[in-house]
Order: structure tokens, then sequence, then C-alpha cells
């Protein structure tokens, strides 16, 4: 990757390389327990397996920064509806895993899949394409806003079988990314009135047909544990607030943590936990910082993008990879229930890795286009006059 030819907003790039090599020490140091059961105590083959995905993540974010960012509009409806039928394959027949369905397996490999992933990035695309392509009848409900309400409650009504969490995530962005498209403030309140009513609807068929088709079960649990905090010493909550409170104002120093010996996944759930007990509340505060950062500049973005399309792709996906980062930290510092959400770019690799690279990359193409664009107007305003 030659540095020299790299456009763009570079402080995007700055924090998407240093989150992508920070994670390199945090799963590091919060797997020696899941090397110890899995790998015969091969401490750095976790190591190893994330410098892989670091690796690759860069060149997939880099290659994805090189394509101007107008093909993802002609790809964004292939996308979508080469999403849908993988969603529904998974919710009917994907392997159930902690209570959920949310990974494919590759057929002859042992390596899995999440269909979600593609889902989410796919529903943004979508939305983007079609708030550009309808400017101006996203005001009338008929014509403009009830097309995309569609196509979103289809999206979350088979998003929800892995989760509600990632299910609300989508919803939100996709309320944002209408907001700010112009659509009138009364059909978004009967987006979420609708939305809510749909969900209110999906528990009553799951409740009268007694079949399993959310985590119904999961949630109430998590939430009671929220508002009544258990006592349990062994309870995740509890050895979550441990970490954070013993971390002080540095912390332990990279390599000390205790508790990602006794946290059931301190590699991806509570990595925030473990940043914060080695990295004390500066390095907690600093990766809270970091992400405020990056939706700061991906607005910055937005705003001077001379095309619709790459105004709200920006922003649909900078608010979701923002949205989860923010949930993650608020379930390790108790302020929100537990969710099961990554920490973007930090958490221990896998394909949702690889997708967030490809999103900060179509950020990132967006950004090379809007300095090329300043680029040329600058040339044209500062040409030597000719006679």
């Amino acid at each position: 990757m030659n540095t020299e030819k790299l456009k763009g907003d570079k402080i995007i790039w700055i924090i998407a390389i240093l989150l992508s090599v920070f994670s390199l020490l945090v799963v590091y140091s919060s797997t020696g327990s899941l090397a110890q059961r899995k790998r015969d105590g091969f401490n750095e083959f976790f190591l190893i397996r994330q410098l892989i995905f670091v690796i690759l993540g860069i060149a997939i974010m880099y290659t994805t920064y090189r394509i101007r960012f107008t093909y993802f509009s002609r790809i964004a409806q292939v996308l979508f509806y080469l999403s849908l039928p993988l969603m529904f394959y998974m919710a009917l027949f994907g392997p159930v895993i902690n209570e959920a369905r949310r990974t494919l397996i590759v057929p002859g490999t042992d390596l899995t899949f999440q269909p979600g992933d593609l889902a989410k990035l796919a529903l943004i695309m979508f939305i983007a394409r079609f708030l550009a392509h309808k400017k101006d009848d996203i005001q009338d409900f008929k014509k403009g806003f009830l097309p995309i309400l569609l196509w979103i409650l289809l999206m979350c009504s088979l998003f929800i079988r892995g989760g509600l969490t990632t299910t609300a995530i989508v919803f939100s962005t996709s309320f944002i990314m209408l907001y700010m498209g112009g659509a009138k403030f009364k059909h978004l309140l009967s987006l979420v009135g609708i939305g809510i009513a749909a969900l209110a609807l999906f528990l009553a068929v799951e409740a009268i047909s007694g079949e399993s088709l959310s985590r119904k079960n999961t949630w109430k649990s998590r939430i009671d544990e929220f508002i009544n905090p258990p006592n349990d010493p062994g309870s995740q909550v509890v050895l979550s607030k441990i970490a954070v409170a013993s971390g002080g104002l540095f912390g332990k120093m990279p390599g000390n943590s205790t508790q990602r010996n006794f946290l059931q996944h301190p590699y991806s759930d509570y990595v925030f936990a473990i940043i914060i007990e080695e990295y004390g509340i500066v390095g907690g505060t600093t990766i809270v910082f970091i992400y405020l950062i990056l939706l700061f500049r991906s607005l910055k973005i937005a705003r001077r993008c001379d095309k619709l399309f790459g105004s709200f792709l920006v922003i649909g996906i900078s608010f979701m990879l923002v949205f989860q980062a923010m949930i993650n930290m608020g379930v390790v510092v108790n302020l929100l229930p537990v969710t099961g959400q990554t920490l973007p770019l930090i958490s221990m690799g896998g394909t949702s890795f690889w997708f967030t690279c490809i999103g900060i990359g179509m950020i990132l193409s967006v950004s090379r286009s809007v300095s090329e664009s300043q680029n040329t107007i600058e040339n044209i305003n500062y040409a030597p006059a000719t006679a």
C-alpha cells in the first residue's frame, strides 16, 4: 500500500489502523484462558489468527476505498436482494448457538458466516440509494415513505431471531437515515409505532404457536438482571464491574488483567472491560473519544459530499458502527442490559471484522471523492489567467 496515494480523510485512516493494531494487544491479552482450553496453552494461536484478520481486513478496506463510491449505488439492490434469502434461510435452518440463529456454515468447511453482517451493510446501501432517488417523494407517505418502510420492517423481522439488540441497531440506523433524508416527523413516529406493533404481534404469534421464534426468555432474564443486579460473584455483570473498578486511572498495564480468566467472552462481548482493567479510565475514555471522532469526521464527509447517495451511505455506516460500539461499552459499565454486541475493529476477528472494514472502506471512498472534487475546484480557482 503506497501511503503517498492515500487520499480522503487521514483521520479516519489513522483511527481504522490504530484500532485494528490495538486489537492485537487486547486479543492476545484476553485469550489466555481460551488458548488453555482449546489450543493446549498455545497462547500465540489467537494472536496469529487476529493478525491475519487485521492484515486481510486492512487490505479489504483499501480495496473498497479504491472503488468509486457511485459503484456501490449500482450494486446496492443486488446485495440487498441477495441478503434477503440468506437471512430467510438462516432464520429457518441456521444452527442454534446460544439460543439464537446468527450463522451459516460454509459448505465443505468448518467456517461460519453471519448473513446479518452482509444484510446490515446491504440495507444501509439500499436505503441510501432509495433516498437519493426518491428525494422529492420521501415526504409523500404512499409514494416515498411506505415503500422503504416495508423493506425495513421485513429486514428487522428477519434480524429479530438473531437478537433484539441487533434489530434495534438496524432499526435506529434506518430511522436516522430517513430523518436525515427529509422524511416527515409524523411518518417517522408511525415507523416507531408500527415497529412496536410488529414486535408485539411477533411475540403473540410465538405465544400462540408454542414455537420458540425469538430469544424472549433471554431478553427477559437480561432485563431482570439489569433492573435487579445479582449478588452472585460469578455473574458476568459482577465480573465486568470488578474489572472496571480494579482498572483505576491508568490500569494494571497490558497483559495483567485478572478478570479475563473469569469472564466468558473477554475477547468479544466484554473486551471493553479488559481494556479498562489494563489501561484504566484514561484508556477507556480514549477509546470512547476515538469512536466519537470517527462519527464526527464521517458527518463532516457527508456534509461535504455533493452526491446524496454518498452522504446517506456515510451517515448510515458511521451511525451503525458507533451505535454498536456505544452499546458494547454501555453494557460493560452497566448502563445497559447485556446484549452480546462486539466492539467494532477491536473484538476478536470474524467475518464481522471484515464487513466493518468494508464499511469503513466505503466511508473512505466517499471521502476520497470529496477530496478529489475539492482539489479540482482549487485547481480551477487558482489556474493562471490566459490571454
